[in-house]
């Protein structure tokens, strides 16, 4: 990683080179292929490629300029892989293409969960997504996260429990209370991740006691609502643009959902 300015990701390496993109010493290199030293490795990318199938996924954007974007993601879609239904497919018809000399096909340099909603960090350049991803890697941009979680719960608290066997760290503030017939208490719950495990925040709260409403893998028995998606949603980013030094700070209003059991959020 990091030969090519083309190519900032491992993924993208990974792909470049099943496509027979890479050579090394003019053979055709596989994933196999061993360097020692003093090889010369090419890449050539074909200028003629079949156009791509443009997915047609309006989106609202809360954030762009010319380095990086950021766009609210809807529950019940992918932010990326290999469906052709995924956000990334469907922010080139969303976002202006970027007129700087390293523009490159828009990326998102985070993931959020499938049924998750809220916002998604967008790189517009090469040198964008490098530093978005490093910035995330070393904690510079700060997360603010809503969920309405079951039953009583302390004000606030940190939680610290371990997630498949790596340190992990989350922070958090009851907002607001409600009596609920059927689940007791439902809570508006401010969320601070410290770090970016997999399913942090739904399994730090099924671990507390005190799951999010409509989380169908964490969920204790008797306490799942169907039907309504998951209520946790990724409403703020804070961070210092990596090329304006310009302090951005971004949010995601609540969903509807949240305001039907909390009006005045």
């Amino acid at each position: 990683m990091g030969i090519f300015e083309a190519i900032p990701t491992k993924s993208a390496l990974k792909k470049a080179i099943k496509k027979k993109y890479v050579s090394v010493d003019g053979v055709s290199a596989s994933t196999a292929t061993l360097i020692s030293g003093g090889e010369h490795i090419t890449l050539r990318i074909p200028t003629e490629t079949k156009p791509k199938k443009q997915l047609y996924f309006p989106l609202k954007v809360l954030f762009e300029d010319e380095h990086l974007a950021a766009v609210h993601k809807p529950a019940g879609i992918e932010v990326s892989g290999n469906k052709f239904k995924t956000l990334a497919n469907a922010l080139p018809q969303n976002l202006r293409p970027s007129q700087l000399s390293d523009t490159t096909t828009p990326q998102p340099v985070h993931r959020l969960d499938y049924a998750t909603t809220g916002i998604v960090l967008v790189g517009k350049t090469n040198s964008s997504i490098r530093a978005l991803n490093k910035m995330f890697e070393d904690k510079f941009i700060s997360k603010t996260y809503y969920a309405v979680t079951i039953g009583n719960m302390k004000q606030s608290g940190t939680i610290t429990a371990e997630i498949d066997g790596k340190p992990s760290h989350s922070e958090y503030k009851v907002l607001e209370s409600v009596p609920s017939e059927r689940f007791g208490t439902l809570n508006l719950v401010e969320l601070h991740p410290k770090t970016g495990r997999r399913h942090q925040l739904r399994k730090h709260l099924h671990g507390l006691g005190n799951p999010i409403l409509g989380d169908k893998d964490y969920a204790l028995e008797g306490l799942l609502l169907k039907g309504k998606g998951l209520y946790l949603h990724a409403y703020a980013l804070e961070f210092e643009h990596p090329f304006t030094n310009e302090h951005i700070h971004i949010t995601d209003e609540l969903p509807r959902k949240f305001k039907k059991i909390f009006p005045t959020w």
